[in-house]
């Protein structure tokens, strides 16, 4: 793992210890110091990042993150999205 990969994860960590501003089908959502993240709320995470269900899903909550830039974390709160500029 990268030192710039630990960094994000630590600052995912304590943003999700934090209330989520959503909440969807299949996501809790949060705003974090390096994006938005949208972490996984079923029980089994899937085995490709369902980037595709949060983007559908992120319109419930008022995002349209159809032209961020996408990644995927695995943290303690489970599988992060995390969508930024």
């Amino acid at each position: 793992m990268t030192t710039e990969s630990m960094a994000i994860n630590s600052l995912l960590e304590d943003s999700l210890n934090q209330p989520a501003f959503g909440e969807t089908g299949r996501f809790r959502w949060h705003a974090t110091p390096v994006g938005i993240a949208a972490v996984w709320n079923q029980d089994n995470p899937p085995l490709t990042p369902p980037f595709d269900d949060a983007l559908q899903e992120g319109l419930q909550v008022g995002l349209d993150l159809s032209r961020e830039e996408r990644e995927f974390h695995q943290v303690s709160h489970g599988l992060v999205l995390l969508f930024h500029s």
